[in-house]
């Protein structure tokens, strides 16, 4: 077991490397988006020399980059007239400085454009939270009433409650959330005032705790709907096929009553390939409210994401790349040793 985890993690740091590596290539093929204010852009390219991503042009030599023999980056006169220029290293060199400022430094640069200057590493994980925690509540919500609604399909299956049920979660399942919410803005927001149209700064939290909590529910509900439309539709599936089973058969000819077979066989084995799903979920809602907390406003990784691609902040782009990257890939290692917890008969790394 020990030995299988051992293996798992290993791959999974060598897979983050080559998504990250390959990544970090094709952005820094695009043109460097500086900060525009003169002190930001000095104190950032002075950041760019201190991490080994450039060299600064000495002033004896400025006269080479007029004859054309030295490329600069970028060419600029601050307010006083001196003259600043700078030259990128090749992207295998940069690429090389960045591996070893990560891992001897825990340095993955500044912000060029969200946050000039400041650490990329610390805007994100400022903004972690945020995301986190809207997620959590999300299948916190969404676990419980979607595995309900599946078990009422399941034991209703063929009359109207079952029709019925089926009918919405198909419709849940076929819009995305962007949709759900943009729905939710338009109605409960600007048509009938209850709620927030945007999520609220910190000082409005603080000025008004109860806008503050309600402004969650908007967000919430859009990432849940879809999650309670996915365990429903799967729990139904699972209990239907447990229920039509000849062990579970077997347990009525002996006496069990309809209610004893489902909670004590039928619910147990069809929750073996719902409860990794669970797992799967959090992370699919994580990836997909990418686009939501953009609509809404929230100050989250995924908010920060989509900014950081519009205003090409590759620093800050690479932090949350490698907070997704990795989150999605020990998902993948917790899902499959949680089969091994559902069902003891699963072993996983062991010898047939």
């Amino acid at each position: 077991m020990w030995k299988y985890v051992v293996k798992r993690i290993l791959l999974i740091c060598l897979t983050a490397f080559i998504v990250l590596s390959i990544t970090y290539m094709l952005l820094q093929c695009l043109p460097v988006n500086e900060p525009q204010s003169l002190s930001n852009k000095i104190a950032f390219w002075d950041q760019q020399v201190s991490l080994g991503y450039c060299w600064k042009v000495p002033v004896e030599k400025y006269n080479l980059i007029e004859t054309g023999q030295i490329i600069p980056t970028t060419d600029f006169y601050d307010d006083v007239g001196n003259r600043y220029a700078y030259v990128y290293y090749s992207i295998i060199e940069r690429y090389g400085m960045w591996i070893f400022n990560i891992f001897t430094k825990w340095d993955w640069g500044v912000s060029t454009q969200i946050e000039p200057t400041i650490s990329a590493m610390q805007i994100i994980m400022e903004r972690l939270p945020v995301s986190m925690e809207l997620n959590l509540i999300s299948v916190a919500i969404s676990t419980p009433l979607g595995i309900l609604l599946g078990i009422v399909a399941a034991l209703k299956k063929g009359k109207f409650t079952d029709d019925f049920i089926s009918t919405v979660i198909m419709i849940f399942i076929s819009v995305p959330s962007f949709v759900v919410i943009s729905f939710l803005l338009i109605w409960f927001s600007y048509g009938l005032g209850w709620l927030p149209s945007q999520w609220p700064t910190n000082s409005e939290a603080l000025a008004d705790p109860t806008r503050a909590a309600l402004a969650y529910i908007i967000p919430v509900c859009a990432l849940s709907f879809g999650s309670i439309a996915g365990f429903a539709r799967y729990t139904r599936a699972e209990l239907c096929e447990v229920m039509s089973s000849e062990f579970l058969l077997l347990a009525r000819t002996k006496g069990l009553t309809k209610g004893q077979s489902v909670v004590r066989h039928a619910l147990r084995n069809s929750m073996v390939p719902i409860v990794p799903m669970i797992i799967s979920q959090f992370i699919s809602i994580l990836s997909g409210s990418m686009i939501l907390e953009e609509l809404y406003n929230i100050p989250g990784i995924g908010n920060m994401f989509v900014e950081g691609i519009n205003r090409r902040d590759f620093s800050v782009v690479m932090v949350d790349m490698a907070v997704y990257t990795l989150i999605g890939l020990f998902a993948t290692l917790i899902v499959d040793l949680s089969y091994g917890v559902v069902d003891p008969r699963i072993r996983m790394g062991e010898a047939k």
